[in-house]
């Protein structure tokens, strides 16, 4: 059987990190999760991810920093980052797809299962 997608989430909200940890284990995904930019730049690092789920609003390294650090390495600019914020500037939005993240979703336009079926389009290629 092939190993299960890893995902990985960075989100300071415990709340929704075991929302979306819980959802994602029930859809076949193993989860790792960070609550600060720094942890989650070091295990995307050392993981390696198939996706990263990252909040733009985070203690130690915002997700603007860590977007940025994660397509700056060889070793994890290729992996498909989907941001998952409240942020819903427009400035915010194009800042970050021109940093290279795949998608942009505003926490409060999106339930959870909808996040579910954008994580699988981009798994699924």
């Amino acid at each position: 059987m092939a190993a299960k997608p890893k995902i990985l989430i960075i989100e300071d909200d415990g709340f929704l990190l075991q929302m979306y940890s819980a959802k994602l284990e029930m859809e076949g995904y193993e989860v790792i999760s960070a609550q600060d930019g720094q942890k989650g730049l070091k295990i995307a690092l050392k993981e390696r991810p198939d996706l990263i789920i990252l909040d733009l609003k985070l203690p130690e390294l915002d997700g603007f920093q860590v977007l940025q650090k994660i397509k700056k390495n060889k070793k994890t600019s290729e992996i498909p980052v989907l941001i998952l914020t409240n942020l819903s500037q427009k400035q915010d939005i194009d800042q970050c797809l021109d940093l290279g993240a795949v998608d942009y979703l505003i926490k409060a336009h999106f339930v959870p299962s909808e996040v579910i079926e954008r994580i699988k389009k981009i798994l699924q290629g």
